[in-house]
This record gives structure tokens, sequence and C-alpha cells, in this order.
């Protein structure tokens, strides 16, 4: 059974409040809290996650000026840091519209923009019954931030669930020192502390607390969301939770000292083809801490160096396969990224001194004892400062390879053409249809290639989030990552190169695809 939590919402806001419920972005010359020295787990890989580290600072109270901030860059790819301030609620936060963003009333909403740091400075930011939403967007930091009581029915200010969410096509996000907290289940109205779902990969949620909620989050909204993963989950507190910490239908995740206390019904449920690994956490007072539970599809799971405080088990059933009494590793998952582990022992200690909103972004080495970051605090500039000019690609040196060469790709928009990116025009230009979609060049015979060029219009500078290019005559990855440019990889010898658009801010127009040897 649950156990009660009472409701506190924030007092009244007062002066200062109403007069920042102008939505103003305001210029904060006075030190914050600073973005730690880089994120870990799978948020580093795929190109890393640095948020808007290189772009201007801003300071907003309300949070129709978070949107202001956002819709106010020259870009929906152009950096920027975000540091809010204050209670962040239904009373000021509006829908804001421009070229760089895509904004609703009813929640803070990161759509279809890349390269932005959200961090809680001063005297603190709170998210009141307002979630913050990421879809079809990458590199993404959320850091120093509380989010309480988001509900999806039963209420007014109702808004989706999910205190933070990210769907349809989510790359690089790091979640770190936030607070997480409903005050009850489904049938209260509230949902999800933390989910993905429709094809979110590598995130990294790190020195959280996640508590009073009947669903700590998930991965993967059916049994045939599948698409999703590569998640680490370290340095956390979940408690008084009654299930999903997480549940993770297929995909992979990492679970590491973590300390799980009050977990009411169950708490990791791999499933569906799930692989988590699970290393030297701390699991106390709760049930059924992990296995696969629901469900008859069955997960998996490599453990090491648990410890299991009063944690009671379930009989197997049809649906229920519970990794205890004496959990054993039934795969093995390797890990891409360079970790240290804290002894399992401490990890209770350790995390209630550095995990949530406020505890001054203190972090573990593997040695049990808190640091303190060190890193310089970025000083804010005003919000009317010019941004930066993105530099346009400097071509490596050699014959650009694509010239006379074919090509083709996935999709196109009405009245372009895939042959527009290798005619050495760039007042011509191949557009996908929508947002997302690929486009290759070809040649008769196999050619070496280490080295892509995109080009992108003036006019539509800066829409190319997200990106893959790929071997086109085996399907092989070759690199991945953000915006347009210069882009190297390996030295490949082969007959067709694919780039493939998966995440862009407006529809997007390629003038040139080129390619060189080295």
């Amino acid at each position: 059974m649950r156990r009660p939590v009472a409701l506190r919402l924030s007092a009244a806001l007062g002066t200062l409040a109403l007069a920042a419920a102008t939505g103003a972005v305001l210029t904060a010359p006075e030190a914050t809290a600073a973005v730690t020295a880089g994120a870990t787990g799978y948020a580093t890989q795929n190109g890393g996650t640095t948020g808007g580290a290189g772009g201007r600072t801003v300071r907003a109270t309300t949070g129709t000026a978070i949107h202001q901030a956002l819709c106010g860059r020259a870009a929906a790819d152009t950096p920027i840091v975000i540091e809010v301030e204050g209670t962040i609620n239904h009373g000021n936060t509006t829908k804001v519209s421009g070229d760089s963003c895509s904004t609703a009333a009813d929640k803070i909403e990161l759509k279809q923009v890349s390269n932005i740091t959200l961090v809680g400075v001063g005297s603190g930011a709170v998210f009141d019954q307002l979630g913050i939403h990421i879809r079809e967007s990458s590199n993404i930091i959320i850091q120093n931030v509380t989010v309480k009581n988001v509900k999806k029915s039963g209420s007014p200010l109702s808004n989706g669930g999910d205190a933070i969410g990210m769907e349809s096509d989510v790359r690089n996000v790091w979640v770190d020192h936030t607070t997480l907290e409903a005050s009850g289940g489904e049938s209260e109205g509230y949902d999800g502390l933390f989910d993905m779902k429709d094809n979110t990969q590598y995130v990294t949620l790190s020195y959280s607390t996640l508590r009073n909620s009947g669903r700590g989050g998930l991965i993967g909204s059916s049994e045939s969301d599948v698409s999703n993963g590569y998640i680490t989950f370290h340095h956390n507190l979940y408690e008084n939770i009654d299930s999903r910490a997480p549940l993770l239908r297929g995909g992979t995740a990492h679970m590491y000292n973590n300390h799980y206390l009050s977990l009411n019904e169950s708490g990791i449920n791999s499933r569906a083809g799930a692989k988590a690994k699970v290393d030297n956490n701390y699991f106390e007072d709760s049930k059924d801490v992990l296995g696969t539970f629901y469900t008859d599809q069955a997960g998996y799971w490599q453990v090491s160096g648990n410890v299991y405080d009063n944690v009671t088990w379930s009989a197997p059933g049809e649906d229920t396969d519970p990794a205890g009494p004496d959990p054993e590793s039934n795969t093995s998952v390797s890990i891409p990224y360079a970790y240290t582990l804290d002894q399992a022992s401490c990890v209770p200690d350790i995390v209630r001194q550095t995990a949530g909103a406020g505890r001054g972004l203190k972090v573990s080495d593997g040695s049990c004892t808190p640091q303190t970051p060190t890193d310089p605090t970025p000083e804010p500039t005003g919000p009317t400062d010019p941004p930066e000019p993105t530099p346009e690609p400097t071509a490596p040196g050699g014959t650009n390879l694509s010239l006379g060469a074919g090509a083709d790709g996935s999709s196109k928009a009405s009245g372009t053409s895939y042959g527009n990116v290798r005619d050495g025009n760039l007042s011509t230009y191949w557009s996908p249809n929508g947002t997302t979609g690929s486009v290759s060049v070809k040649w008769g015979s196999a050619t070496t290639v280490s080295t892509v060029v995109v080009r992108e219009t003036t006019a539509a500078a800066g829409r190319i989030g997200s990106w893959r290019v790929l071997n086109g005559d085996t399907g092989t990855v070759l690199t991945s990552g953000s915006g347009a440019g210069v882009i190297t990889f390996p030295a490949t010898s082969l007959r067709k190169v694919t780039f493939e658009i998966t995440g862009a801010g407006g529809s997007p127009q390629v003038a040139e695809l080129e390619t060189y040897a080295g």
C-alpha cells in the first residue's frame, strides 16, 4: 500500500513573482549554480551531450520567459543556457511563437529543438504542476530543478502526467540533480515521473530523487515500443514508489549506485527482451525489486555487487518472474563508457548527500565521499545580445567526389530533387517530405570516403538536428551527431553513402552533400 503523502503547494509568490509574471528574460549578474563538468553514462555516447554550452546565458523567472528564450534564438539549434529561478506554474506560462521553437501553454515544451541547458539557480527552480516535455529534440541538459505534482487527469491543471517526459526521436538528454515527485498514483491523477517513449535513446538520469508516486517511469509505452534504450541511472534515490523503477521494454539500461527505498509493488521491471545491467545498488524495505512482472514477455538482467536489505519476493507465476530471492544474472551487458562504482554499502549515505535539486551539485568519485564541483559559472548576457554567427563548414582539401556521382534517397518534398545535393549549386536543394528522411550519393564502383560536408541553404540554416551517416551498401552506421557541417569518420570503401536526418527544427534544406576521400 502506498504510504500517504501530504500535498504541499507553494505559497503566494508576492510582489517579486507578480513582476516576473510578465515573462521577461532577465540579466543575472550575481554568481549562480553552474553545470557540472560534463554528462555521464549513455548521454556521453552518440556524440555526447553538451546542452547549451557555448551559447548565451539568460535568466527566466516564468514559464513564458523560458519559452521566449527558446523562441528568441536565431535558429532551433542555436545553443542557449536558460537559468531558471522561482516557481514556474500554469499562471505564468503561456505559448510563445517563433521560427526557432514550438511551445505550448500547459507545459514547458522542448520540441524540435537542440543544444539547450535548463538549470535551476539562485533560491531554486520549482515547476509546480507543470511538466517538462521533450519531443523530437537532441542535446538537452536539465539540471538542479524540482518538478512536482504533475497530473494527467482529475485536475484542470493536467498536462499529460509526466514530470519529465521524452517522446518521438529524442537523442542525448542528461537529467541531473533534479527532484521529481508526486502525491499519489494513477487513481489520484498522477502518471510517471520520468518517461521515455517512441525512439528515445542515449539518456542519463543522475543524482536525482524520485518519490511519492505510483509510477517511477518507463522506457517504452507498450510491448511493441522497443526502439528506446541506452539509458543510464546512477546515484538516484527512488523512495515510496509503487512500481516502474523503471519499467524497461526492449533496449538496454545501466543502473548503478542507486538507493531504492520502499518500492511497494515492484522495482526494475525488465521485459519484452530488455537488458538491464544492475551494479552496486542498495535495495531496502522493498518488494520484487528486479525481474519481469505483469507480462509473459521476458526481459533479462546482469547483476553484481547489490545489497538486498529487507527485500521480499513473490513466487514465480504465469506473468511474474522475480529475480530473487537469490538474484543471478541471465544475460551479459557490455557498457561502452567509463564509470567508477561506489561500494553498495555506502550508497544510501552518498545518495542522501548528493541526490536531488538544491544539493550544491555534489557528486561522488567512487570514494563514498561527496565532491563539490569547481567549474566556474558562466556570466549571463543580456537578452538583446546578437547570437554568434554559425560559421559555414569549410571543405577539406581534395576533390568533391559527389560531383558527377548519382543520388537517391528515401523521400523528398514536392519540387525538390535528389540530384540537387551534388550539383555544386548552393541555390538548389533537396528537402525531405517532413522533417526526417535520407539522401544518398552513389558511385558505379567502390569509392573510399572519410569526410562528408553537409551544407544547408541560407533560408534553412540551423534546421538540421540529429543525423546519422550510413554505409549505404551495408546499412552500417559510420557516425552520428547533430547539426550541419563537416563530418568525419574512418575511411570506408563503399558504393553508396547515406545522410539520414532523424530530427530537425522545421523542414531541412540540404543544398550540397559533398564527399571527400580525406
